[in-house]
């Protein structure tokens, strides 16, 4: 019966976890869409970047998607204007900025899901402008366009901005809505709890022997 309650209880532990990482609230109605854009244009005057944005969330189907991110830092070190502080590498600098923004996604159930240093140029393009020297590419997993909208509102995320801009010399970003994903938080948490229950069963065996 011992045994039976272990595994009820990793049950409901993956329930925890997949009532939080996953989006159950559905896709964006059309006057939350109105609000996030309404909030956006506060910030945001490109015409082009909001009408993209638009189409984004307009044709959101509720379900998870990756940000695909290009980056290319400043060389040297920069400075972040109005902040008072001194002139740090680029690098340094950015890292100020995701310590504000991870928190927040990971409350959100969003994390890196991929982030990698640049090895070399481009070794196959075309159609595409000159490699302009990218530094870093990474891919971040959001649960919903919803969570993307409220983190990109929030204004407690203005300060932290004014880093991003400093450290970045140019920056390329676009979702991605995924196929299929082998391996992720699903099955290893999944694994994870299962491992932990089998050995609370054979801990829970070997007291009774």
């Amino acid at each position: 019966m011992r045994a039976l309650w272990i595994w009820a209880a990793a049950i409901a532990l993956y329930g925890l976890f997949a009532l939080w990482y996953d989006n159950w609230s559905g896709p964006l109605a059309t006057e939350e869409i109105e609000i996030y854009l309404a909030r956006l244009e506060e910030t945001d005057r490109d015409p082009e970047r909001l009408a993209r944005m638009r189409a984004f969330l307009e044709a959101d189907d509720g379900g998870e998607f990756f940000m695909v991110n290009l980056i290319r830092l400043h060389e040297g070190e920069v400075s972040v204007p109005g902040s008072g502080e001194p002139a740090r590498p680029a690098a340094e600098v950015l890292g100020v900025y995701t310590g504000y923004v991870l928190p927040a996604m990971f409350r959100r159930a969003g994390h890196p899901a991929f982030f990698a240093s640049a090895a070399g140029g481009y070794v196959d393009d075309w159609g595409v402008e000159a490699d302009p020297g990218w530094t870093a590419a990474g891919v971040v997993r959001y649960r919903s366009r919803r969570d993307l909208m409220e983190m990109a509102t929030d204004p407690a995320f203005e300060p932290a901005h004014a880093y991003k801009i400093a450290a970045m010399a140019s920056t390329l970003a676009f979702p991605a809505a995924p196929i299929r994903i082998f391996v992720g938080p699903r099955v290893w948490v999944g694994l994870g709890i299962a491992l932990l229950a089998a050995l609370a069963q054979l801990a829970l065996g070997a007291r009774r022997t």
